[in-house]
């Protein structure tokens, strides 16, 4: 019997991308830590998207509903209506994982820098996820908080060091009208 080459080609495919898609999870900190179990279950909530070179993934200012995991591409992360580059990210990193915690405004806008696939992962997921499986989506909100805690401390961080620098340039200036 011949093999339905079609049906033979889609299966293959579908294979490959459930392994690559298990496989960025894996390294994704928020995921990190699941078992392969658990990253199924992830993976059959994501939402697979593809954008297109120049297209707006989300705007400064729209609300905050999800994370995004860059399965393939490239984003530009701007910032203002000058679109000031902030960071460019491709396969494997995510960004907006505090919409998970909060609707608030997004403070970027993402665009897309090539054709790109792209997962997201929205609140209402994570919601769900807590619903029928709690542990699962409590080790997902106790690693969320662990990753905004440690930008916390590092933004703490560089803030002082940039108010030392601030302080020492006013002492200069001051010392400079003196003389």
């Amino acid at each position: 019997m011949q093999e339905d080459t079609m049906w033979g080609n889609v299966f293959k495919k579908q294979a490959k991308e459930v392994e690559s898609i298990y496989t960025v999870l894996h390294r994704i900190p928020v995921f990190q830590d699941l078992n392969k179990k658990q990253l199924r279950a992830i993976e059959r909530i994501l939402h697979r998207r593809y954008y297109k070179e120049g297209e707006v993934l989300f705007s400064e200012g729209d609300p905050g509903v999800g994370m995004y995991i860059i399965e393939e591409g490239r984003v530009n992360i701007t910032l203002g209506k000058e679109k000031k580059l902030l960071a460019v990210l491709s396969n494997g990193e995510f960004f907006g994982e505090i919409a998970l915690l909060s609707e608030s405004p997004r403070t970027a806008t993402v665009t897309a820098a090539v054709p790109s696939k792209i997962l997201g992962f929205f609140q209402s997921d994570l919601f769900g996820l807590m619903e029928t499986n709690p542990r699962m989506g409590n080790h997902i909100l106790y690693r969320i908080a662990q990753m905004v805690s440690e930008r916390l401390r590092f933004s703490t961080i560089e803030n002082q060091q940039l108010k030392a620098k601030l302080n020492q340039l006013e002492a200069q200036l001051e010392a400079k009208k003196g003389k």
